[in-house]
């Protein structure tokens, strides 16, 4: 466990290094190359080429297996989501929710969706899957990664930035921008072609961070853009590298990678400690291909 400890350490500081190396060589454009603008130019046609679409088809697509997640995930409050998928730059490809419109998600959970993907991707690699869920543990106060929440701050005026009636739709505001932004609990997940490599995140908020997770691992499943077989992870289980952990007894994390316990559930089995949430995530589908 020191060896993968050293080892997501010293990934994290690389990302860090080339990120912060991207921003100065672009600083009037606040890191965003004119090549990476836009949901319609080249910047999101890798995912779309991965997804058998276009770049138009990304927002369908994404929307149609977050309201398919949505509706079969039942380990949170069964509330709805806010998704958000960004290419290998960071670069936003597309924004969805589930429900019937968009003041039926928690209005805060747009960008922390946004936040997760982007923290999902830009602490990934092709060697090595991170999901934010995974970064809980090592971002409190003591552990490895602490003050990486504060790495990366979100670019505001690419995330608030109007009209609100577009948020969620083909042409939300983010689309084409980075919006920035580190998020550390589930939710967020990194995203991996057929050949195992990785071409970007997405990221789901607006239940609990467990279920965020759990509804975020559905979403890929059903994008197939989960091909992780031979990437590294930090979970323990080989056939889901990126997983949430759970082992945090008495505030302390064994591996320091753990995640709060997914609550209970009236539709599910009780998931409420260690036990029954590494029971229940472990239901989810592999990734081992």
């Amino acid at each position: 466990m020191k060896n993968i400890k050293t080892t997501v350490a010293l990934s994290i500081a690389l990302a860090l290094a080339a990120n912060a190396a991207e921003v100065m060589a672009d600083s009037k454009g606040k890191g965003k190359g004119s090549d990476d603008r836009g949901g319609g130019s080249s910047a999101c046609r890798r995912l779309a080429t991965a997804l058998d679409t276009d770049v138009e088809g990304l927002h369908a697509a994404l929307k149609a297996e977050l309201d398919a997640a949505v509706a079969t995930e039942q380990s949170g409050l069964d509330l709805h989501m806010w998704a958000t998928l960004v290419n290998r730059d960071g670069v936003v490809c597309a924004v969805a929710f589930s429900g019937a419109n968009r003041n039926s998600q928690w209005p805060g959970s747009r960008v922390i969706s946004a936040q997760k993907a982007n923290t999902a991707n830009a602490f990934s690699l092709d060697t090595l899957a991170l999901s934010t869920a995974n970064l809980y543990a090592a971002v409190q106060p003591g552990g490895s990664l602490y003050g990486l929440q504060e790495s990366n701050p979100v670019d505001t005026e690419v995330a608030y930035k109007g009209p609100t009636s577009n948020f969620g739709r083909k042409n939300d505001p983010m689309v084409g921008e980075r919006v920035g932004g580190v998020n550390v609990f589930g939710g967020g997940l990194p995203l991996y072609n057929a050949s195992h490599k990785i071409i970007g995140a997405v990221g789901l908020s607006g239940d609990t961070s467990c279920a965020d997770h759990n509804i975020a691992w559905r979403v890929r499943a059903g994008l197939g853009l989960d091909n992780l077989e031979g990437v590294g992870g930090v979970s323990g289980d080989d056939t889901r590298a990126d997983n949430i952990v759970f082992d945090i007894v008495d505030g302390v994390s064994a591996s320091g990678f753990g995640h709060p316990v997914c609550i209970k559930s009236d539709n599910v089995s009780p998931v409420g400690d260690n036990a029954g949430s590494t029971a229940y995530v472990g239901t989810l589908p592999t990734t081992d291909h």
